[in-house]
């Protein structure tokens, strides 16, 4: 299949922006979506790069040409910008095109990435299925097979068995980015996640199936041995997993959707003085695919995707994802504790830095876990924490629940940075940053002993007395009194 090929489907609507016959002409291997800045390292030569230009800002010819300039250092095809972002594709993208030498197709707001995708796979599958016997890899009953089995929605474990049986005891999985595995051949030892993630480095063959994904839970087939199969055999099967993929990801798409919704009912109970309506909640949570009544734990992620992929890690887990919060189902004969808390915790701690490494558009991914709950109520409770968890989730600790909040300093990380920093200034802000504030820090952090603070600042204590006393005007507190120790202590937190 051929850029050309694609402008001449009229059910897209493509329109060429820049692109010379000759470029035009060149053989699609593949499609990415991506809206990363610079998105070369994800990328093959031969491929379709599609993008939402999210990444560009008004005016900005360097991001402009970063991102071309990355798409033809890979060898991309052509670039597929869609409309929809900024209501047109923006002129310096079209000149960086130029400069770069990579065709750009405009893709209309009406139609989506996945028709896109799937019109680029189904002609190669097309092209596949009309070529002469000789030029297949795979014999030609299998091909017969898989190609019925593709139409009849088989899933990707059924596929990889049937598509590998001829090749005898081969050790074969389908692997996301994040190192869960998919699929196996039954010959295949178990490969946990983390081994998965590491193998990447040990080598064998690694292939990438090209479809619409996010970088969480992108699609590869891996080969430990690299004589077990033919290059061209683990080719052919990985553009059959491409169409399971893409049947896979509608399906996904409209469990997403069910789970915005029951999201949507949380929190429309959060915004309004409306009374609880337990009727909308069981009708939501049966629609997402949750078992509607017993216990749930409420997630809040700064990425949708990167939750939905950790939570398929966890082995049996029920769940619904919305953009950015989910609802996990929990055993009702589990811990109600907070040992029952730790375990899930622990698991998705487990899981994170995999999914961290996989370079998603949002450099600092961090989670946070509510408390188990049960109806509306504990749901609009549990929603509250879990966004409370996340807000005070940092680099050290980057997946926190709300029972693990064990110090004021982890209380104090949950409230938004705006309104710490106005606390901060309204109590402390008549000292100053000198020593007065100085003088404060080291007098509390001494338990408010005159002699420690003294020696520590190697100041008389007279000289102390005085400062405290400042303090204490100035700020309004009286230091003997614990409440007071505790505001002015909160306040240099926030500071």
């Amino acid at each position: 299949m051929h850029v050309l090929d694609l402008l001449q489907l009229d059910s897209l609507g493509l329109s060429l922006l820049w692109g010379e016959e000759t470029l035009l002409g060149q053989e699609v291997a593949g499609v990415t979506a991506t809206d990363l800045e610079e998105p070369g390292r994800f990328l093959g030569p031969g491929e379709l790069v599609l993008s939402g230009l999210v990444w560009w800002a008004e005016g900005d010819v360097a991001k402009a040409d970063r991102f071309v300039g990355a798409l033809a250092d890979a060898g991309a095809t052509a670039l597929l910008a869609g409309e929809e972002t900024h209501g047109r594709v923006p002129e310096e993208v079209v000149a960086a095109c130029r400069s770069h030498r990579v065709p750009l197709v405009a893709v209309p707001a009406r139609t989506s990435f996945r028709a896109v995708t799937e019109a680029v796979y189904l002609r190669q599958w097309g092209d596949l299925s009309r070529r002469p016997t000789r030029l297949f890899a795979l014999p030609e009953n299998v091909r017969g097979e898989l190609s019925r089995l593709v139409e009849a929605g088989a899933g990707p474990d059924e596929l990889l068995d049937r598509a590998c049986a001829h090749l005898g005891r081969v050790s074969c999985y389908l692997l996301t980015a994040s190192g869960r595995t998919v699929a196996r051949t039954p010959s295949a030892p178990e490969l946990p996640a983390r081994q998965a993630s590491a193998a990447s480095a040990r080598g064998g063959v690694w292939l990438r199936i090209e479809t619409e994904s996010s970088p969480y839970d992108a699609w590869q087939l891996h080969v430990p041995d690299p004589d077990a199969a033919p290059p061209r055999v683990l080719h052919e099967i990985a553009e059959v997993l491409a169409q399971s993929r893409g049947a896979q990801t509608r399906r996904l798409a409209a469990e997403r959707l069910a789970g915005q919704e029951l999201i949507g009912v949380l929190e429309g109970t959060l915004a309004g003085p409306a009374p609880a309506d337990t009727g909308a909640l069981e009708e939501a949570l049966a629609g997402a695919g949750l078992p509607v009544g017993g216990a749930y734990r409420v997630l809040a992620a700064t990425s949708g995707d990167a939750l939905a992929e950790a939570l398929r890690h966890l082995e049996g887990a029920t769940y619904a994802v919305g953009r950015s919060v989910a609802v996990l189902h929990e055993d009702p004969a589990g811990a109600t504790d907070a040992a029952g808390a730790t375990d899930t915790i622990g698991a998705l701690r487990a899981v994170w830095p995999m999914i961290q490494q996989c370079g998603g558009p949002q450099p600092e991914l961090r989670l946070g876990l509510g408390t188990r709950a049960e109806g509306l109520e504990g749901l609009r409770a549990s929603l509250s924490q879990a966004r409370f968890a996340l807000t005070s989730a940092d680099e050290a600790v980057p997946v926190r629940g709300v029972e693990q909040l064990e110090t004021l300093g982890e209380l104090m990380a949950g409230i938004p940075p705006e309104v710490r920093s106005v606390y901060g200034a309204r109590i402390l802000g008549a000292l100053g940053d000198g020593m007065l504030r100085e003088t404060l820090e080291v007098f509390l952090a001494n338990n408010c002993s005159w002699a420690r603070t003294a020696e520590a600042l190697h100041l008389h204590v007279n000289t102390v007395h005085y400062r405290i006393e400042r303090v204490e005007v100035l700020t309004g507190r009286d230091l003997s009194r614990l409440d007071h120790k505790l505001d002015l202590y909160a306040a240099l937190r926030c500071g």
